[in-house]
């Protein structure tokens, strides 16, 4: 895994050419493919309300309503948001699709997350003490934490976490205590004030409160409790699986863990190869991609945020291929298996003890 100052240069060429020739294929498919998406998002949310509603009639409806209204939530969290947050369809200029404008159905606010995710997660990919995701601040996932005693019921701590993620998520900026207790202060790379974060944090956090929780069952009459409770369930759904993919695609076995120092004056082709080692896929059919957002392909997400994800499970065989060239580990599996090994890690590192964390120095 070792690579020279020139190989690492060629890893960049490779890499920037295969971008080069995906930018240039971007284009009115792809503004299809996510109106469409969109469209189905909106239809699934419309559909799911109505068919909660009459639910009086049969519970099956009921059923199919919540199920419907997960499926909206996700569309719009991981194929829709997450990839336009990350400035995907930027170039459309849609009134809608835009990161500039776009905002989700989700409790985290959208210029909260792309400041901790699209500024922070994605350039300080698994560094350990400048990457706030790797653990949340809540799990220890490497020996390069030292081991508490809380550590212990850490298995409940991400099953609690997976529960809840919209408000884990919209949380993490605030970064608990820091701003709320003063241990320490907030970061200040995005010049965000403590009361512009709190306003975030709380002005969202209460407006998906009111909208799922009051508005639409106040609406729905003689059903505003099966509207409440079908609510509830979808975002449950949804926050399961937005944890279990985010999960599946960063703390899996394999992964790598980085010092600061060893990242430090990083080349290129060094960025790149962070990436590769600090980030994993899974495999599975198209439906599967769509509803992790491509996100089954978070290596090439990782190293092509800005790209459309639907040429991700594409670029992934080159991506492979270029890897195996330079002998790096390309970490893949099946949904199972990765998911799997998200596990063990989790339970693993709640014991003291163990080998040090694998930390590859570049040069």
């Amino acid at each position: 895994m070792k690579l020279t100052t020139e190989q690492f240069d060629a890893l960049a060429l490779e890499l920037d050419t295969l971008k080069l020739q995906v930018k240039q294929q971007i284009g009115e498919a792809d503004a299809c493919y996510i109106r469409r998406v969109l469209l189905c998002q909106r239809l699934a949310a419309i559909c799911g309300r109505v068919l909660m509603v009459l639910g009086f009639i049969t519970p099956w409806f009921w059923l199919a309503g919540v199920l419907a209204l997960a499926l909206a939530k996700i569309l719009d969290n991981m194929e829709i948001g997450h990839n336009v947050l990350h400035g995907q369809y930027d170039w459309m200029n849609d009134p809608v699709l835009h990161s500039k404008r776009f905002e989700w159905d989700i409790a985290c606010d959208a210029g909260s997350w792309q400041r901790t995710h699209n500024f922070e997660h994605h350039t300080y990919t698994n560094i350990i003490g400048k990457d706030r995701d790797f653990g949340y601040g809540l799990l220890r996932l490497s020996n390069d934490f030292r081991w508490r005693l809380r550590n212990l019921w850490q298995g409940g701590t991400y099953l609690l976490l997976s529960m809840l993620f919209q408000w884990g998520v919209s949380y993490h900026e605030l970064a608990a205590q820091r701003v709320f207790f003063g241990k320490k202060k907030a970061d200040r790379h995005s010049q965000v004030t403590d009361s512009e974060l709190k306003k975030a944090f709380f002005g969202k956090g209460a407006r998906q409160l009111i909208k799922d929780y009051l508005f639409f069952p106040l609406i729905a009459g003689p059903m505003w409790l099966w509207v409440l409770g079908g609510n509830a369930l979808a975002n449950l759904i949804r926050n399961l699986w937005t944890s279990t993919v985010i999960f599946c695609g960063h703390f899996t076995r394999d992964i790598h863990t980085f010092s600061a120092e060893a990242c430090e004056n990083e080349s290129r082709g060094q960025w790149y190869y962070r990436q590769m080692l600090g980030s994993s896929n899974f495999t599975g059919p198209t439906w599967l991609h769509i509803l992790t957002g491509h996100l089954s392909c978070q290596i090439e997400h990782h190293l092509f945020p800005d790209i459309p994800a639907r040429h991700y499970p594409a670029m992934a065989t080159q991506v492979q291929a270029i890897a195996s060239r330079f002998n790096i580990p390309y970490n893949t599996g099946s949904f199972l298996r990765q998911y799997g090994t998200v596990f063990w890690r989790i339970l693993r590192y709640s014991l003291p003890g163990g080998k040090a964390s694998t930390r590859p120095a570049y040069l």
